[in-house]
């Protein structure tokens, strides 16, 4: 069905999902919401997709979703630990089984020697330990948030196997 590899990444995860019974939410600052918008191309997503929050701006993160302030401003933005706090806030926010937090700079400006374009922080949160994936994407910034979301939906996948099955967080 799915001539776009990031539907077709979709419907593997919609597949698991439902069949395992569980729900997912997104929480996307780089993307834009490219994460959610991906999810529910595939018809059926509603079975399984609970719902994201775009928070770019560093307020709406701290806001809607429970980032600590202390923990943005040790780290910043763009860090595994804010990527951590975005999942774990969306999961507990929207009541679902898996979350994933996404964060970045897709370019092409906002970059720093420290953190430089195509920098971004994945992570998943789920019933176990949360985890979280570093990439440094080569591309503009259409790509780099194109890797970035293809990034995230595998983190997914990979997290909805090692859940345990029967949803309901």
């Amino acid at each position: 069905m799915a001539a776009d590899p990031l539907v077709a990444l979709a419907e593997r995860l919609q597949a698991r999902c439902t069949s395992l019974g569980l729900t997912v939410a997104t929480a996307e600052s780089c993307t834009g919401g490219l994460v959610a918008h991906v999810l529910t191309e595939v018809p059926g997503s509603s079975a399984y997709v609970r719902g994201g929050i775009v928070a770019y701006a560093n307020e709406i993160k701290v806001a809607l979703l429970g980032v600590p302030p202390d923990v943005l401003e040790a780290h910043g933005a763009v860090s595994a630990q804010v990527a951590v706090a975005m999942a774990e806030g969306a999961r507990e926010r929207l009541g679902t089984d898996l979350a994933v937090g996404v964060t970045g700079v897709a370019g092409p400006d906002g970059g720093t020697p420290t953190k430089p374009v195509g920098l971004v922080y994945v992570a998943v949160a789920g019933p176990g330990a949360p985890v979280v994936r570093r990439f440094l994407w080569p591309g503009d910034r259409s790509a780099n948030k194109r890797d970035s979301a293809a990034a995230a939906i595998e983190l997914l996948l990979a997290q909805a196997d090692a859940a345990p099955h029967g949803g309901a967080a």
